[in-house]
């Protein structure tokens, strides 16, 4: 649909009635937007809890036959205080109690965990004049809990198209049978990508407590510039190596629709926030850099053998050993008598010996030598592709604060450069070359 604009609201911005005010005021601002996926109700303050996080605790605590009244006792006030505050006629005290007979009764860990979206929705339902249309009517699962795209493709299509304005409940589904099935965490963004394709909509809108995605972490560099515009292949590069970015499911729905994103700030409606666009959309400009990202805590195993590359079956050896204690490698850069695997520590624990001892055995290496504490960090542009010097700027900006790269290594796309080095220079790292390419 043409001229219709899905736009989903996450947890900080429907955390109290205040927020949930400026979400009416945005919505009615422009007659586009018809179908909004609410979250449920976020943190009011840093000492403030997730009402999903709630009503998992419920759960826990009746799977264990405990009494959970004190904790539900405190989402049922956030509810019936947004009813109140927003002078709204409905009766929440039904629907809470419901939820709570269910829970008593044995309900499934995500159904419960649903009901923040549910209650929320209703809420939005009727303070906006919207229609209610429950998630579980549109999302399908299949009897193995799977999403089943095409199925939902149909019903959204079906339903919505009947229906002017809606608000669908984010995070969570059904199966054919009505049993609810839950997205993983921050799941409404899923849903919100869904919906927008299935009507097909023009745009659609992610609001949340931040104006877009930022250059670079602000914990590390001072005010980093706002992303304008980002593409999906750059957005994945980025959240990838840790940016704290849109749900990565999220993304596929609307990807192959072609439908932009725009992620914007419902503290601060007015700015522009960054713009998610097509891979093949033009690019503004050349010889810059989209954004920094990057993680730490990584081992570099290296393997030297003289005469490595003749040997067919030695990289189906390395994988192998690998493969059977379930470790994956984050990347393998090689050379003709060398290959080092970089592998997330976290994921090696105690296997290391392990590891290597099977290497020794199945290989017959000449050497094994392991680096531990090692960072990787992710340079990211479209802007990168065939601009000279690009490179040199980074590692120019790296050696001026006296920085050792241990590992180097572009993407065949050219989209991004990723650096290793050392866990204790990775600070200092992503902020030289922010300043490189800002100043």
């Amino acid at each position: 649909m043409k001229d219709v604009i899905v736009a989903k609201f996450g947890g900080s911005s429907l955390a109290d009635s205040k927020q949930i005010a400026k979400v009416k005021d945005i919505i009615k601002s422009d007659s586009r937007r018809k179908y909004i996926i609410p979250s449920a109700p976020g943190k009011r303050d840093s000492k403030d809890h997730k009402v999903t996080d709630l009503l998992y605790m419920c759960y826990q605590l009746a799977s264990h036959n405990l009494n959970f009244d004190e904790v539900y006792g405190i989402i049922e006030k956030r509810f019936q205080d947004i009813c109140i505050e927003l002078s709204l006629d409905i009766d929440i005290n039904e629907n809470l109690l419901e939820i709570k007979r269910k829970i008593q009764s044995g309900a499934s860990k995500d159904y419960v965990a649903s009901r923040g979206e549910y209650l929320n929705a209703i809420i939005l339902s009727h303070y906006l004049g919207f229609e209610f249309v429950d998630a579980k009517d549109l999302i399908v699962f299949n009897n193995s809990g799977q999403f089943d795209s095409e199925a939902t493709q149909t019903k959204v299509q079906s339903k919505l198209e009947k229906i002017g304005q809606a608000i669908i409940p984010g995070f969570y589904g059904a199966k054919e049978n009505g049993e609810i099935i839950t997205f993983s965490r921050g799941g409404s963004d899923i849903t919100g990508a869904i919906i927008a394709r299935g009507i097909d909509s023009e745009l659609y809108e992610n609001w949340t407590d931040v104006s877009g995605f930022l250059m670079a972490d602000p914990k590390i560099v001072k005010d980093p510039k706002p992303i304008k515009a980002i593409t999906y292949k750059e957005l994945r590069e980025l959240s990838y190596m840790g940016a704290p970015v849109l749900h990565e499911e999220a993304i596929f729905p609307v990807r192959q629709s072609g439908i932009p994103i725009n992620i914007k700030n419902t503290n601060f409606p007015n700015e522009p926030g960054t713009m998610i666009v097509d891979d093949l959309s033009p690019i503004s400009s050349t010889g810059t850099i989209t954004g920094i990202a990057g993680k730490k805590d990584f081992t570099v195993i290296t393997i030297e053998k003289t005469l490595m590359s003749l040997e067919k079956d030695f990289y189906r050896k390395l994988i192998t050993v690998l493969e059977t204690n379930n470790i994956s490698i984050e990347h393998m850069p090689s050379s003709i008598d060398s290959v080092s695997l970089i592998i997330s520590s976290t994921q090696l624990n105690s296997k290391l010996e392990k590891i290597i001892e099977e290497i020794r055995i199945y290989c017959k290496p000449d050497s094994i030598i392991c680096h531990p504490n090692m960072a990787l960090i992710a340079v990211v542009g479209r802007g990168m592709i065939r601009a000279k010097g690009v490179s040199a700027k980074v590692f120019a900006a790296l050696a001026n604060k006296g920085i050792n790269i241990r590992m180097i290594t572009q993407g065949s796309s050219e989209l991004n450069i990723i650096i290793g080095i050392e866990n204790a220079d990775f600070n200092m790292a992503i902020a030289a070359i922010y300043e490189a390419f800002e100043n």
